[in-house]
């Protein structure tokens, strides 16, 4: 763990009430772990604007149904060759899959496989969710 450093903030009366509030309806244990974690996530938004290597999961509910719908995304998977660390496929139903793709690389790599695969005919609904390789986090 590194060094704890204690600091001093100065925000309006109104301000500080809602934060009171938001982090009464969090299941955090107190004030400072909501704040870091805040300033974590600025983080990581500040990564995903960079150069850097970076984490993402893609989200895929579709209809398996969809004709060469499954050889289209796993085109598309293998046309960013070496970005793809795992997928997960679950079945919904008859009729519907569930789809968790984790990739690693650069952001705008990222985002242009989840935007070709949210664009394939038979996808109802895809979500990259930005994450980071966490070294810039310490």
């Amino acid at each position: 763990m590194s060094e704890i450093v204690r600091v001093s903030v100065s925000i309006p009366k109104a301000l500080f009430k809602r934060l009171e509030k938001l982090v009464a309806g969090s299941r955090y244990g107190n004030r400072s772990e909501f704040i870091r974690d805040l300033v974590r996530d600025h983080l990581v938004g500040e990564e995903w604007e960079s150069d850097a290597v970076l984490l993402g999961t893609i989200s895929l509910v579709y209809d398996h149904h969809a004709r060469g719908l499954s050889e289209r995304m796993i085109h598309q998977q293998h046309h960013f060759s070496g970005k793809v660390l795992a997928a997960t496929h679950v079945h919904l139903d008859e009729h519907l899959c569930a789809e968790m793709i984790m990739v690693r690389g650069k952001g705008g790599d990222i985002r242009a496989l989840a935007d070709r695969l949210q664009r394939e005919k038979g996808v109802l609904h895809a979500r990259l969710a930005t994450s980071t390789t966490g070294r810039k986090l310490r």
